[in-house]
Order: C-alpha cells, then structure tokens, then sequence
C-alpha cells in the first residue's frame, strides 16, 4: 500500500503491475533524453556556437523529423504490449463478479453456488487498533495466489470504479454494462484498492481489500462462506 512522503508506485504484486512499472521507467528514461538533448542545444544557442548555416542545413531538418518518430515507436512499441496484455483473458481458474453501489462493493463468485456477499468499509469508531482507517473493509475479497482471476465489474446506480493499484487493476462499474479485466496475484498479501470514480457524498468510504492467499486456505475460505 501508499506510504507517506512516498514518490513511485505502490509495489508490483501483479505481472502486469511489473510491466507498467518498467514502461514508466523507460517512458522516463526517454523523456530524460529528450531534456538532455534539449539543454545541450539551448547551451549551444546561449554560447553562439550555433551558427545560421547549421539553423537551416537540410541534415538538420531531417534529424528533427526522424527522431520524433522514433521517439514515439520507442514509446508505442512496450504500450501496445502492456495493453494486449491487459485485455488477454484466457481460461480463468476464477471468475468473480463486482457490482458497485452507493456507497459499498457487492462480490459473487460465480464458480460457486451461493457465495456472495456485501463489503462495507469499517467505520473509523469500530477500526480495531493497528488496522488502517478508511481502507478496512469487513469482508475482504479472497483470492488465490498465482490464479489467473477474471473479474466482471458493473454498477447498480452511478458510475464506479473497481481499482487496486498494486495488481494493476483498474475498471470502470457501468449501470447497464459488465466490463472484465484480469489479474494474477504473485505473491500472498493483503492489497487495498478505492473507488476511482466520483459517485456521490461518500464516494471516499467505498474501499476494497483483495487478500491473496495460498489454494489450500483459499479453499477452506470459500467452503467456510458457502456453508
């Protein structure tokens, strides 16, 4: 999760997460050289070394016409990728289904027979100590670890927006219409997630929490919830 005075992302727990924090890095990096480039020829200018031959030379032009199209192939290339894979829903081992409301997350899990449920956030004056404000939910999402999960998000009245940042997951909840996306846990932990979207007075007291746990406790969770 976010700590204070922190500047990157939230740690990677997801494949995708891991190539969205490369893609930032070499979008960076590329954008560093731009600025280097950019602060060598203005110190040129400020210099005089430049003089108007070199302003108008035809290999000039032609250098500042290239570059930028390679420039936006570097960046399209790894983000084109990054979204194919984002889109790739193949064989799930796990389809859950998140509906929005005003203000709290319904879950149902469709593989199994009647295991739904209703997850509001823990109110501050209830929070149990050491837990953290405005995140705890009482019924956490359990999913298991290295599964690829399908989820289909949807809304039952406004606009909504299931997201957790440290899987890389973020989809809009459409009164009317199911989005999915997917994601794989790596590793086993507890990830916290909001609302993403303004929905109303108490848009910031909707949060989600997505426990990643080994199959084995994943299916004596499940077996508890159902029963």
């Amino acid at each position: 999760m976010a700590n204070h005075s922190q500047f990157g992302f939230q740690d990677a727990s997801s494949p995708i997460m891991e190539e969205l924090v490369e893609f930032h890095d070499h979008a960076l990096m590329v954008a560093l050289a731009i600025c280097s480039l950019v602060l060598y020829l203005l110190t040129l200018m400020l210099m005089e070394k430049l003089s108007s031959n070199t302003v108008d030379a035809q290999e000039v032009e032609l250098i500042w016409t290239i570059l930028p199209a390679i420039v936006l192939i570097l960046l399209a290339l790894p983000s084109l990728q990054i979204l194919y894979m984002m889109d790739e829903i193949d064989e799930p081992d796990l389809t859950l289904k998140a509906i929005g409301h005003q203000w709290y997350w319904s879950y149902e899990y469709t593989d199994f027979k009647d295991l739904t449920f209703d997850s509001y956030m823990i109110p501050t004056t209830e929070l149990p100590p050491g837990h953290f404000r405005l995140l705890e939910v009482d019924h956490r999402v359990v999913v298991p670890m290295e599964s690829p999960i399908r989820i289909i998000v949807t809304a039952d009245d406004v606009l909504h927006s299931w997201a957790v940042p440290s899987l890389g997951v973020k989809t809009d909840a459409i009164p009317g219409r199911l989005n999915q996306t997917s994601f794989i846990t790596t590793r086993p932990g507890i990830f916290y997630g909001q609302c993403s979207e303004i929905c109303g007075a108490n848009h910031s007291y909707m949060p989600i929490v997505v426990e990643s746990t080994p199959l084995t406790h994943f299916e004596s969770w499940s077996s508890l919830l159902s029963s």
